[in-house]
């Protein structure tokens, strides 16, 4: 073990005073690996924020890491906004010690002079976007590891526009934190003194109402048409934040017949019914499953902790109940704002859909089909939001109908910056009721939409590297690739775009993207917020069986350089 981790280990052991942490350090007393995966390095800060294991040690997430972070953000605004302008919009999610970390960085804040809005009661992520333009801050933070375990946690970072911070305003939040001492520098006051202080203040209900209302402005429903919105549907939080927001948006708007998975419906931030509490995961949604069987209910929806990633499934023409990916609930979205919004004469003249270079390419296909035009922007919703932005200062957000990213996301208006689960969930909602009014299951519309467009499969496989080893073992298999590749399931790479380089005036990134023979493509990439390679694969085919087959022989090939 090298002298610098353990010199860090063992002013952990003078300096941290609190038992959980104290009782965790003595656990590690002479296991060398456990110390090292502790304090190798420092939690990674990024434009994603921090998100990392809860425990003891500076690559894992607890109060001082929090409160360190907290203090270069607060020296970052200090430096960049006056003073009138410096204040953050603090929102939680139901995590272990979410709310405990949201108030330290509420009480670190608040001992650099700078107001802290915190919501009462754990919040969405969306909820967190739209506070920080409701009330005109300099920042946001929402303390959340969205769909992760339950050991995680993180801290998302917002700019004054209510996206996740950019590329250039990580770097500069990197170097204020980088500076500091993580038990000398930081300034701290408690979340009481605060309040107490006037310095520290509850986000206004207004906000969360004015929220909701957004939400269901978006819908798409004129009054000459008739929906039945007595429909069956299962819900499920995953023990996080939807169950309030979701609800009441969906009660608001008429939706009668709604059940609750009773086991997911509390937060619990142990999510002991769904350890991976993600809608992209079968596991996730099995027992929503069991209910929608039990209820005969013909669509369950699932929301992440932090409400904004939604899943579905639905009956299949068997009766059984079937999962739909993040990409297949994106086009049939997309191709209901386009049909309805036709109908309604509320189409924009320059309208726009934006999603990532990671999503299905099909969606461009039915996005064309409507005179509709689409922006690609790089993994993350933040890249989608900034796209909203730009279009705002042009006078243009109008143009924006929907962004949408295959890890199931979805957002149709400007008023967040983030993709909202509340939003997802009411459009899907009434998407499934409008075409249910006319006999149509989701299911069929999906295949009317390939056979109008043609079959496109997109799977995404992850590939765990954990601690030190992993990370450098990432580096390594990401070089192996950028050495040349030909070929995948004899498919020959047509183009290989390195996004590295900054490519389509986009930010640089470490991602390639393979375009092979046959409309298909592989994207490789490492994950920002979690210690795993990720493969994207897109295979356009004339049936799902031929194209599954192309997409067995293209992992089989990528495991060749994951070795």
């Amino acid at each position: 073990m090298e002298q610098s981790i353990k010199n860090e280990y063992d002013r952990w052991l003078k300096y941290a005073k609190e038992s959980d942490l104290q009782s965790e350090l003595q656990e590690m007393d002479r296991q060398e690996d456990l110390i090292e995966d502790a304090f190798y390095r420092n939690l990674a800060f990024g434009t994603g924020g921090l998100r990392g294991v809860i425990g003891v040690g500076t690559n894992r997430m607890n109060v001082y890491t929090v409160a360190k972070a907290s203090q270069g953000l607060a020296d970052y605004i200090c430096k960049n906004f006056p003073e009138e302008k410096r204040s953050i919009a603090v929102s939680y999610d139901s995590r272990i010690k979410s709310d405990y970390f949201a108030k330290v960085a509420c009480g670190v804040f608040a001992a650099n002079g700078i107001h802290a809005y915190i919501y009462s009661e754990l919040m969405p992520t969306p909820c967190l976007s739209f506070a920080v333009r409701s009330l005109e801050c300099a920042a946001g933070i929402m303390v959340t590891a969205s769909h992760n375990p339950s050991k995680y946690n993180g801290y998302k970072v917002y700019g004054a526009d209510g996206c996740q911070i950019t590329t250039e305003a990580a770097a500069l939040i990197f170097t204020e934190i980088d500076k500091l001492d993580i038990f000398e520098d930081v300034n701290k006051m408690s979340f009481e003194e605060g309040v107490q202080k006037e310095i520290v203040s509850y986000i206004p209900d207004r906000v969360y109402d004015e929220f909701t209302e957004k939400v269901k402005a978006e819908s798409l429903l004129s009054d000459n048409v008739s929906v039945n919105k007595n429909v069956s549907i299962v819900y499920t939080p995953l023990n996080g934040t939807g169950l309030k927001p979701v609800l009441r948006a969906l009660k608001e708007s008429g939706y009668t017949n709604i059940t609750v998975v009773k086991e997911q419906e509390k937060p619990d931030g142990n999510f002991p019914t769904c350890p991976y509490p993600n809608p992209e995961m079968r596991e996730a949604m099995e027992l929503g499953i069991e209910y929608a069987g039990k209820y005969d209910a013909d669509l369950l929806l699932a929301t992440d902790p932090d409400c904004d990633r939604v899943g579905i499934a639905v009956k299949d023409k068997s009766g059984r109940h079937v999962l739909m990916s993040g990409n297949e609930v994106g086009m049939l979205l997309l191709d209901y704002i386009c049909t309805r919004r036709l109908a309604m004469g509320t189409m924009p003249q320059d309208s726009v859909m934006v999603k990532t270079i990671v999503t299905i390419d099909m969606a461009e296909r039915i996005a064309a089909h409507y005179g509709v035009r689409t922006i690609n922007v790089l993994t993350g919703f933040k890249f989608i939001g900034e796209q909203i932005g730009l279009m705002e200062k042009q006078g243009k957000e109008e143009s924006y109908i929907f962004g949408f990213e295959e890890s199931y996301g979805y957002l149709s208006g400007g008023y967040v910056r983030d993709k909202d689960a509340v939003n997802g969930a009411f459009l899907i909602c009434e998407m499934f009721a409008y075409y249910a009014s006319k006999g149509i299951s989701l299911s069929e519309k999906l295949e009317d939409l390939y056979q109008t467009y043609g079959y496109c499969l997109n799977t995404l496989h992850s590939y765990k590297f954990d601690g030190a080893a992993g990370f450098e073992k990432m580096q390594g298999i990401m070089e192996k690739f950028r050495q040349g590749v030909s070929s995948f399931a004899g498919k020959k790479v047509v183009k290989c775009l390195d996004y590295s380089q900054g490519l389509d005036g986009l930010p640089k990134s470490d991602v390639l993207k393979y375009l092979l023979e046959d409309n298909c493509s592989v994207v490789v990439r490492p994950s920002g917020t979690e210690p795993k390679l990720k493969t994207y694969i897109s295979v356009s085919a004339e049936s799902m069986e031929q194209a599954e087959k192309v997409e067995d022989k293209i992992v089989q090939d990528l495991l060749v350089y994951l070795k």
